[in-house]
């Protein structure tokens, strides 16, 4: 599934090549993208233990929301998503968690880096806030009734 929302990620990330028949699809699987993020965002939570650092479903949920990012960097999906019931919310709800958790233990969502001889440890949830930010912003953009709700 990682794999499959990467090469997702690739398509969706260049503009160039899509054609309006790819659009329309991109399209149609937004929703079920969007509610796969919302059933799935509380997995990314259970990485601040060492030992779930390999958790599939959270490696996934991290995946969709880097789609969702790049999808709602785009126009032609982002009023479509920010219309999305819930996506908003599951979002800011996410993050409010993701800051808390941080504060309680080791911060993996933020980026920190510890540094070891010469190598970077980076941890699969870095950024994870910043993306979430990045979500909000789009789903926010030119958008007033989602800027109210924020």
């Amino acid at each position: 599934r990682v794999t499959l929302l990467e090469l997702m990620m690739v398509k969706v990330s260049d503009k160039n090549s899509v054609t309006s028949e790819e659009m329309n699809v991109f399209v149609r699987h937004a929703d079920f993208l969007a509610g796969c993020f919302q059933e799935q965002c509380g997995a990314v939570l259970k990485l601040t233990a060492a030992a779930d650092a390999e958790d599939e479903e959270a490696l996934v949920t991290i995946r969709l929301l880097d789609v969702l990012c790049e999808m709602t960097s785009n126009n032609g999906q982002l009023e479509h998503l920010q219309t999305f019931p819930g996506l908003l919310e599951t979002a800011v709800d996410t993050l409010r968690l993701t800051h808390l958790a941080g504060k309680q233990a080791v911060n993996i969502f933020t980026a920190t880096h510890a540094v070891t001889g010469q190598e970077e440890i980076s941890h699969p949830a870095m950024g994870f806030k910043s993306h979430l930010i990045r979500l909000i912003g789009n789903l926010c953009y030119k958008n007033k009734e989602n800027q109210d709700k924020v």
